[in-house]
């Protein structure tokens, strides 16, 4: 079956998922454009992408250097604040998610699709509610929109593979049972934001979306990689509380310095990946559903943890880092 190609403007190309995307974009016969901020590596990073330097939150440089006078069928965004610190959060996430869907609808683009996060489901901490506050405008907004709300990431999930590897305990909160996730890989990711632009069936709707298999425990990843090292398992248990109280009592010195004030926002956030899985949450119970979160893609954490081990891929978490 033929697929129609479609002009594609995307933000946030740069990031491991944007790259993924942008690969996905093309595989399917789509034209990308692509604005970002001038670095050295991009077009090995991004080839065959039309690339264009700007500044993709600032309102002026998307429409002077990004879209220009071109037309575009759909604007597709990968971007995210990196720390999920406050001011970044509403800068990044909000602010600069408002100026593109504007540019959008001046620019007489149709569709907007957006890369958002599953832990909006259950906003506490601030870059959560600066998500939901646009997905709440884009829905609002006279433009066909998919919101896609993925769970966990492969490469949030890898921080302790080298730790397995070298002989040391794998690091847990609780029991390593109280939260569970359907991980996706970036491929897999792209590969579905892609779908987004042609399939009438992702237009106006908001999309969780985890991984294939079954959903995973932090206990159960331990054993994946005590089964991969051939180490004998060995966990070290962390109390969800400490990182609770840390942030109180950063929060105290946040009230005269920013940098504190965001360092407990980080610990506020370490404890909410503790202890919030990463799961669609039945709207009878409000408890995660792993029946109800949706899978999608070939890839398995196992065999991307037996890829890194063997340097087939590299450790690229970047600001994804749990441990």
């Amino acid at each position: 079956m033929m697929t129609t190609s479609h002009e594609v403007f995307l933000v946030g190309a740069t990031g491991t998922i944007g790259r993924a995307t942008a690969r996905a974009l093309q595989d399917a016969g789509h034209r990308v454009t692509a604005l970002i901020r001038p670095r050295p590596d991009a077009q090995r990073l991004l080839p065959g992408v039309e690339l264009r330097h700007g500044d993709p939150t600032d309102p002026a440089s998307l429409v002077r250097d990004g879209l220009r006078q071109d037309s575009f069928d759909v604007v597709l965004s990968c971007l995210a604040s990196r720390t999920g610190a406050p001011r970044d959060a509403w800068a990044v996430d909000h602010r600069a998610h408002l100026d593109l869907l504007e540019a959008a609808q001046r620019a007489g683009i149709g569709h907007m699709i957006l890369l958002s996060a599953l832990c909006v489901q259950n906003p506490k901490l601030e870059f959560q509610h600066a998500k939901l506050a646009f997905e709440t405008a884009l829905i609002d907004a006279p433009i066909a929109h998919s919101i896609v709300r993925p769970t966990a990431f492969f490469k949030s999930l890898s921080g302790q593979v080298a730790r397995v590897r070298d002989g040391k305990p794998y690091l847990i909160f609780g029991d390593g049972r109280m939260t569970a996730c359907k991980p996706i890989h970036d491929d897999d990711l792209g590969a579905y934001l892609a779908r987004c632009v042609t399939d009438p069936v992702l237009r106006n709707r908001i999309l969780p979306i985890g991984g294939p298999g079954p959903a995973l425990t932090p206990r159960e990843m331990g054993e994946m990689l005590f089964e991969l090292t051939g180490q004998p398992p060995r966990y070290r248990t962390v109390p969800p509380g400490v990182l609770r109280g840390i942030a109180r009592g950063l929060d105290l010195l946040g009230r005269v310095s920013r940098r504190m004030a965001d360092r407990a926002e980080f610990a506020r956030i370490g404890h909410y990946y503790a202890t919030e899985s990463m799961l669609v949450l039945d709207p009878a119970s409000g408890q995660p559903d792993p029946a109800a979160t949706p899978s999608f893609g070939t890839r398995r954490l196992q065999d991307h943890y037996a890829a890194l081990l063997a340097g087939e891929v590299a450790d690229d978490r970047g600001d994804h880092a749990v441990f």
